[in-house]
């Protein structure tokens, strides 16, 4: 923890007058990046907002804009058109009036104060280009003005499944059976995917290229110019997909609490880079005080709380995206055949502005489901997407606008009905020691499938509506004192069967651990909180460790038995410097789950798995007789000792003969990378040493090829319900994108130890602290 120094600290005052304020409006930045902004109304709190996110964040948040509106040519030139294209497909294109309904009666207001705020400090660079942020420089552009429907718009860059996983499943199910997929990921509830008929599995080797165009971050990859690459799938059994996107979040009640306040934690997982995808900020007006974390292009904040309720979120997975699968007319392949008639692909031709050169005008084809990502004419194929994104109110963390001004639980409840996207686990707590969770997102019915495998476009499979609120599950006031969520597979024993959510979820080792610590104290303070945000003992590596128990190394077997010794005096704590650790997990990502791949899979069917459910391994090696057939122990332990010995000897070639010097750090390690770390590797942060894994709290997972962590909690808050001052947060590497900012990197080194920074509320607190104060005065 990192305490508040004492005394208070002299700000340094900047007086601004800009053009739109209806008051003054007062920003004051504390000692730790954070921006506190005192308006005297909600609507000139958003416009600062928007104002101070543009001060901090204008590169992040106008490439961001580029990239989702497909506006990426207009500056890097004709190499980025492809992109642009795909990017454009994936809007927003339906009724702007329901779309800003969904989301409140405010969010239209908001969000036009919040895009004014950020062009007004546009207008203010105009003045003072000394001031434009060095990307622009290094690129040779300048950044755009907004208007509020960009925000609401882009939708691409949510987390939103399961259409990778369909695709995956389809070829795997059409090359071995859809038990073959299993290895890769369990359903639950248990069943049969739906097979329709007719449909033909064998998908076209780049089905998938425009949507990862449209959906996957840009990375720089050489000349600014050239073509952005994309870090699109996984490769290896330990690979990361999008369910690695998750987060934890727990609230404990009062009766827990050593103060009898509830205690709420939230720590989002989501890709690393410099700067991070939350920031952390404080808007405080008349009947509008909320602090938190949001999203640096987002009006509001998602998780964080209002001086009444605290929230946070983790991902809750629900299944929204289908393929569809058309049949074209062979003698007019601009129709497919819908019922029992050909319907004409729609098209719309946009121009596409290009940087020294003529604009393009480009064709974006959508059938009546949506967007057309790949034809294949010769065998006369189109597929396209179907997303809950193209319905009113399912941009990415717009909901949280409709709970800001929440007076307590029952209100918050009440405001999640309006949740689009993306699906979440919602914890929360009031003043008056109410907590619970709810699961919210916007989910389709669909009589008679599933949603597990691409269906054909010829209407036999439409969705029917969506399910309602109340069909999802939620916990109000739990006997047990506490509750989390760690996107794991929480949908009650009761559930109707029939209400399909989601069949695929992640590892619950998270959950399992966080659950561990909550019930065994039931004195829980804030730092005990922070200290389980951080922990990084690992249930997975327990079972597996229980597996060993058993081995016995022949005498002329030095490696095997140097692995075990090693092993079984280990605590299964993945800390940084543990040469056990690094054992672990060399041994399970890069020879167990590659061999029991080998062992479960049909030959010649592993290259077409992207990653492998290591809770489905684990629970096959505790049951051998069930799952490796005849002498099921036997061929168990022999997959054990020769993968163990083979892992030994190969962290002997990476770390060197010393087993006692091995440390999992010097494998593992967090990357934080700026887009233009290519150009100056001083914008990157990183690397840093790390412990951890994807089976711990302190979520840490990493691609096998390289032990880079490239996903986890970039923000981790913790909040004293009540007690407002006394919350705590952390945001690497630091809250600002300006690589000229004493914040752009303050916070790495604190994240890094597992240290806190307070997350400061009151207008007292704040001015102890204050470190930098900007004044905006309505243009006279």
């Amino acid at each position: 923890m990192n305490n508040p120094p004492e005394g208070p600290t002299v700000a340094e005052t900047t007086i601004t007058s800009v053009a739109g304020l209806a008051g003054p409006v007062e920003i004051v930045v504390d000692a730790w990046g954070i921006p506190h902004i005192y308006a005297g109304s909600a609507d000139d709190a958003f416009f600062g907002q928007g104002f101070n996110a543009a001060r901090d964040r204008l590169f992040q948040i106008d490439l961001w804009r580029r990239r989702g509106l497909g506006l990426l040519a207009e500056v890097f030139g004709p190499d980025y058109l492809e992109r642009d294209r795909a990017c454009r497909l994936f809007l927003y294109r339906g009724d702007l009036e329901a779309e800003w309904a969904a989301y409140g009666p405010d969010a239209r207001g908001s969000t036009e104060r919040f895009t004014a705020g950020i062009n007004a400090y546009l207008d203010w660079l105009d003045a003072h280009p000394e001031a434009l942020p060095p990307e622009f420089g290094l690129l040779g552009y300048r950044p755009a003005r907004w208007r509020p429907e960009d925000v609401v718009r882009v939708r691409s860059h949510g987390i939103a499944l399961n259409l990778l996983h369909e695709v995956t499943r389809a070829r795997v199910t059409h090359a071995a059976g859809w038990e073959a997929d299993l290895v890769r990921q369990t359903l639950r509830p248990a069943r049969q995917p739906h097979l329709a008929e007719g449909i033909d599995l064998e998908l076209p080797a780049d089905l998938l290229r425009t949507f990862d165009l449209a959906t996957t971050p840009l990375v720089f990859s050489g000349d600014p110019r050239a073509p952005l690459t994309s870090a699109t799938g996984t490769t290896g059994v330990a690979g990361i997909d999008a369910t690695a996107e998750g987060s934890n979040n727990w609230v404990v009640a009062g009766s827990r609490t050593a103060t009898g306040r509830p205690i709420l934690a939230s720590d989002p997982h989501r890709a690393y880079a410099t700067p991070s995808l939350r920031y952390l900020t404080h808007l405080s007006a008349p009947g509008l005080d909320v602090i938190g974390a949001g999203e640096p292009a987002l009006p509001g904040v998602t998780l964080g709380h209002n001086g009444q309720v605290a929230f946070g979120f983790t991902i809750f997975p629900i299944d929204v995206q289908d393929l569809y699968v058309y049949e074209l007319d062979p003698n007019d392949p601009a129709r497919y055949r819908y019922r029992d008639d050909w319907e004409t692909i729609r098209v719309e031709r946009e121009t596409f502005r290009v940087r020294d050169a003529a604009p393009r005008q480009l064709d974006l084809a959508f059938t009546r489901h949506g967007p057309v990502i790949h034809v294949d004419l010769a065998r006369h194929r189109a597929y396209a997407v179907r997303a809950t994104w193209f319905e009113p109110g399912t941009g990415a963390y717009l909901g949280s606008l409709a709970y800001l001004r929440a007076r307590d639980a029952e209100e918050f409840r009440a405001a999640l009905r309006g949740w689009g996207s993306p699906g979440e686990n919602h914890v929360y707590a009031d003043v008056s020691g109410r907590i619970g969770w709810k699961a919210a997102g916007l989910v389709p019915r669909r009589p008679g499938w599933d949603g597990l495998l691409p269906v054909p476009g010829d209407g036999r499979y439409e969705w029917d509506g969506f399910y309602a609120p109340e069909d999802f599950p939620e916990v109000v006031d739990p006997a047990e004192g506490f509750v989390a969520t760690a996107n794991q597979f929480n949908l009650p024993p009761d559930f109707p069967a029939d209400r399909q959510l989601s069949y695929e979820w992640p590892d619950s080792s998270r959950h399992h651990r966080i659950v561990e610590v909550l019930r065994g104290d039931d004195r829980h303070r804030v730092e005990d909180s922070a200290r389980l945000q951080t922990d990084r003992r690992s249930p997975a590596a327990q079972q597996v460790l229980a597996l060993l128990d058993k081995i016995r190394p022949d005498d002329d077997d030095p490696a095997l038995a140097a692995a075990l010794t090693l092993l079984r005096d280990w605590d299964a704590v993945e800390e940084v410097d543990s040469p056990a650790a690094a054992l672990y997990e060399v041994w399970v990502s890069r020879h167990l789950l590659p061999g029991y791949a080998e062992e479960m899979l049909p030959p010649g069917t592993r290259p077409l798995l992207d990653l492998i459910d290591q809770a489905a391994a684990r629970a096959a090696l505790a049951d051998p007789d069930r799952r490796f057939g005849a002498d099921g122990e036997q061929r168990r332990d022999l997959l054990l000792t020769s993968t163990l010995r083979s892992a030994y000897e190969e962290v002997e070639r990476l770390l060197g003969e010393d087993s006692l010097a091995w440390a999992w750090g010097d494998l593992h390690h967090n990357h934080q990378p700026h887009p233009l770390g290519f150009l100056d590797p001083t914008l990157d942060v990183g690397p840093i040493r790390v412990g951890g894994s994807g089976t711990t709290v302190n979520a840490a997972p990493y691609f096998p090829e390289d032990f880079v962590q490239t996903i986890g909690a970039s923000v981790r808050v913790v909040m004293d319900v009540g007690e407002w001052d006394n919350s705590i947060c952390v945001n690497t590497p630091g809250q600002s994108g300006d690589p000229r900012s004493p914040h752009y990197r303050d916070l790495a080194e604190r994240w890094a130890r597992g240290e806190y920074v307070p997350m400061l509320y009151s207008r007292a607190a704040v001015e102890r602290h204050a470190a930098t104060r900007i004044r905006l005065l309505p243009q006279e």
